[in-house]
């Protein structure tokens, strides 16, 4: 069983800060990632928040970067599910399909994941006119007319990006005005390609071999109406993806993790970073501030309880 003193899981903006921080502390490192390293901000057209980044950047460049700095300090990075998480006397067992690993001690980084809409025809239709990533499928919607569910600062984003590829874009927010705030609102209200339709939800996605129209609900009346579409990209925010870990460590009632101000979970050695955590803010600059206090502190904590592997 390979050993390590801290294991990381998620390769976001957290878990690679994690995994620069306790690489460079000399700690055994490892990072666990399922699917591509960098997180959502990899699907995030331009970075205009984060300090320091280029005015051009994108958020899979600025991912890209963070992997390699992570790995260049000395970081494994290995592309495997982990599907549990077991507490033993030596440490915690990490089980994937392929391995089991042993650590001193945990960081779960593991983000967030978007939260569906759950209405008939979704799921049929995803990757066939309903997405959940702008950046990742605008292109197939050249001259298009789309839909966009949500209203605050990633809907709007998403929607603004859209304009350049979409002949017209409808966002559907199910409030009276947008919880987007700053140059972002401004924007799209000052963008001619995009209509807000307040008060609305999407009830219904209709379609054939692709999508052709929504059903929506106005929220003050109950009215249903149909509107022709080619295309519907879902930002209702977001979901923890901490399910292997809500019967290991405290979360509230959404599944968010509970940490202190240390970034400690209330079972010693576990710590969490990033999306994951019951927190004010998520955005790249914070998961990468949580991922550096955590490694930090996972590394006290390996030095104090036990020692390196």
């Amino acid at each position: 069983m390979q050993r390590y003193d801290i294991a990381i899981i998620g390769a976001g903006p957290a878990g690679l800060t994690a995994g620069l921080y306790a690489a460079r502390d000399l700690m055994k490192t490892v990072i666990f990632e399922k699917d591509t390293a960098g997180g959502l901000i990899i699907q995030t057209d331009v970075i205009e928040n984060y300090p320091g980044a280029p005015e051009d950047s994108s958020g899979f460049s600025l991912a890209d970067r963070m992997r390699q700095q992570a790995v260049d300090a000395g970081c494994t990075l290995l592309y495997e599910n982990i599907t549990s998480v077991e507490k033993t006397g030596e440490g915690f067992v990490l089980s994937s399909a392929k391995e089991q690993y042993l650590a001193s001690a945990v960081i779960i980084a593991g983000g967030s994941v978007p939260r569906k809409l759950d209405v008939p025809g979704e799921a049929e239709f995803t990757g066939r006119g309903v997405s959940y990533c702008a950046t990742c499928d605008a292109m197939f919607f050249r001259g298009k007319v789309v839909g966009v569910s949500g209203g605050g600062d990633s809907a709007v984003k998403e929607a603004n990006f859209l304009t350049r590829f979409a002949s017209k874009v409808y966002l559907f927010h199910r409030r009276d005005e947008l919880r987007a705030r700053g140059e972002v609102r401004e924007r799209i209200l000052n963008n001619p390609k995009c209509e807000i339709m307040y008060n609305r939800t999407v009830e219904k996605i209709n379609g054939d071999m692709k999508v052709t129209s929504v059903e929506l609900k106005d929220t003050v009346t109950g009215e249903i109406s149909e509107l022709p579409l080619d295309g519907i990209f879902v930002f209702n925010g977001f979901v923890p993806d901490t399910g292997i870990f809500r019967d290991l460590v405290e979360t509230d009632s959404d599944g968010w993790i509970i940490t202190d101000e240390r970034m400690r979970t209330n079972v010693p050695g576990i710590f969490a970073a990033g999306d994951v955590r019951n927190t004010v803010l998520r955005q790249v600059v914070t998961a990468a501030a949580d991922g550096a206090v955590a490694a930090t502190q996972a590394g006290l904590w390996v030095d104090e309880n036990g020692g390196k592997m």
